[in-house]
């Protein structure tokens, strides 16, 4: 609470809140982002779809790589074209969805 009148009676506390070590998840449970999808599937083959709001030229606005995930962090994800080995790097603001060649690894589930 901010105090905009002096008051020699007022006593802040200043204990921090205490916070879980767990962030209210259970221990070693990871949480089902994309992300951490994508990290599980490293190395799998796969076509990943993008969708671009601002394209340069009209019908555009869509890209398909054709690869695998090398890496994938909160807000990006680097991948690997299969046919020539180029690497993108890609905001995940502008992922729409994925499409792999096998069977997609996820959490396990518990009811």
């Amino acid at each position: 609470m901010v105090q905009y009148y002096w008051n020699p009676n007022y006593q802040q506390n200043m204990t921090p809140p205490q916070i879980p070590s767990s962030g209210g998840r259970p221990p070693g449970r990871e949480e089902s982002y994309i992300e951490n999808i994508l990290r599980l599937n490293r190395g799998k083959p796969g076509t990943f779809h993008f969708s671009f709001e601002h394209a340069v030229e009209a019908g555009k606005n869509t890209l398909a790589v054709i690869g695998v995930v090398e890496a994938a962090g909160r807000d990006h994800v680097i991948l690997s074209e299969t046919s020539t080995g180029q690497r993108f790097l890609f905001p995940m603001i502008y992922f729409d969805y994925a499409e792999f060649d096998q069977e997609v690894s996820y959490f396990p589930q518990q009811p």
